[in-house]
């Protein structure tokens, strides 16, 4: 506790370091705010119908990345999805698109006009999704004539022209965390706006586990001690996949310093291949195509158990497809073949094994064979929320068990410590020298 409480301290003495976290606490304090405005002509008290209709499957999953405000039929409903969206898509399109391979060799200036490809892709996708987004508030979701106070043509561009003006004031907002403050901007959104849901699901765990209408049969306080316990290991073991790598060894015949080649056989240094290197997308993909298995659930009635989110079938197609999309999104972001030939042209070698189509076949085998037990991994956590939910847990502190939103904070968490860090070590360095040069003034 004391380290803490010293490590704290060392934090508010960084007098930069200080700011950027105070400027980044304001603008997620300016976004959360925001994402409570909902839509002129929307009557706020008559949303119920909207929050039971958005509090499972992929809606689920929206409504927990905008903090609620999907449900609360907000001006910011749609939050950073949109530019979410818009990023994949360039990502994608990186691959076969030959502009875009060209940008992304060309540096800083490359990843400017990717940036500006990206913000603007995430207009249109907006200009999509809102009016798509108003007419299932309208007409999808059970809520009564008189929650919307304004009708027609009125209502519709008002909404359309503030849900657009919403996406893009997240994506500033983002953005401007990103360069003046801690941590990813975007990241750090999605993460505030899951972990806004947490507290009122965790009341209404305890609620439904200690209230004495039932009986005693909710199983009180020692249940959901026995929960929270399961709940820290579940992070544990979130915290293993998101950090575990697989080393390679690397050896140097030879490295430039300071334009001097210098002869260092026997350095060895590693590459590290992430057991998880898709992150997140695996199981963003996923939830996209499991809109198609609901459809066919609701076409075909014999087949209806696939549109159950806590279903047995829904959660094995659930986890092939993260399986699948595990080794797709890997091949595509981990480029073996650039590896080696960036190591071959440095001058290193893996032991044992020929630079350059020798080296990049070395590196694809282990990739595969770690992606394998990643995969495994993260689909296991992907339906964990299903799993749990069979123990009598409630839906919404269910999906804290795993999934997107438990492996969002604890990469989002993790990265932020390290740049918070990063800070903090150079503040040493720079003590460091300021010491090595008062020491040689006063020597002189």
């Amino acid at each position: 506790m004391m380290n803490f409480i010293k490590t704290l301290k060392e934090i508010w003495n960084i007098e930069e370091l200080k700011n950027k976290i105070l400027l980044t606490l304001g603008l997620i304090a300016v976004y959360r705010f925001m994402a409570g405005v909902p839509l002129p002509g929307i009557d706020p008290l008559q949303l119920s119908a909207l929050k039971d209709n958005t509090s499972g499957g992929l809606l689920g999953l929206l409504n927990a990345f905008t903090g609620g405000a999907f449900s609360r039929a907000s001006i910011m409903a749609l939050g950073i999805m949109p530019y979410i969206s818009a990023s994949i898509v360039v990502q994608l399109m990186g691959i076969a698109v030959p502009y875009l391979q060209k940008l992304q060799k060309d540096g800083e200036s490359g990843r400017k006009k990717i940036t500006q490809i990206t913000r603007w892709l995430t207009i249109a996708i907006t200009l999509v999704q809102g009016p798509t987004y108003i007419g299932a508030i309208q007409n999808q979701f059970g809520l009564p004539d008189s929650a919307f106070l304004v009708g027609g043509a009125t209502f519709w561009i008002s909404s359309m022209i503030l849900l657009t003006a919403g996406t893009i004031f997240a994506m500033w907002l983002g953005e401007r965390i990103t360069d003046k403050g801690v941590g990813n901007g975007i990241s750090l959104l999605i993460t505030v706006g899951i972990i806004a849901n947490f507290p009122a699901s965790f009341l209404q765990e305890l609620t439904a586990k200690t209230s004495t209408t039932s009986g005693g049969a909710g199983g009180g306080i020692m249940t959901i001690l026995i929960e929270i316990i399961v709940w820290f290991i579940v992070i544990l073991l979130t915290v293993y996949l998101v950090t575990a790598v697989r080393k390679i060894a690397v050896q140097y015949a030879r490295r430039t310093v300071a334009g001097n080649i210098q002869n260092v056989a026997g350095s060895r240094e590693y590459i590290p291949l992430k057991l998880n290197a898709a992150g997140v997308m695996p199981i963003i993909f996923a939830q996209a195509i499991m809109f198609l298995p609901g459809y066919i659930g609701r076409k075909y009635p014999a087949l209806a158990e696939l549109q159950d989110i806590n279903g047995l079938w829904y959660n094995v197609i659930f986890a092939l497809l993260i399986i699948v999309f595990s080794y797709f999104y890997t091949a595509i972001t981990i480029p073996t073949n650039k590896m080696a030939e960036d190591l071959k042209r440095s001058g290193g070698f893996i032991p044992g094994i020929r630079p350059g189509k020798d080296t990049a076949e070395r590196l694809d085998t282990v990739l595969s064979r770690i992606t394998f037990p990643g995969s495994l991994f993260l689909a296991g956590l992907s339906i964990l929320p299903a799993i749990v939910v069979q123990f009598g847990i409630q839906q919404s502190w269910a999906l804290f068990y795993g999934g997107t939103s438990l492996i969002i904070m604890v990469g989002v968490a993790i990265d932020t410590l390290q740049q918070i860090d990063s800070y903090r070590l150079n503040r040493h360095y720079d003590g460091l020298m300021k010491s090595g040069t008062s020491n040689r003034k006063s020597s002189k």
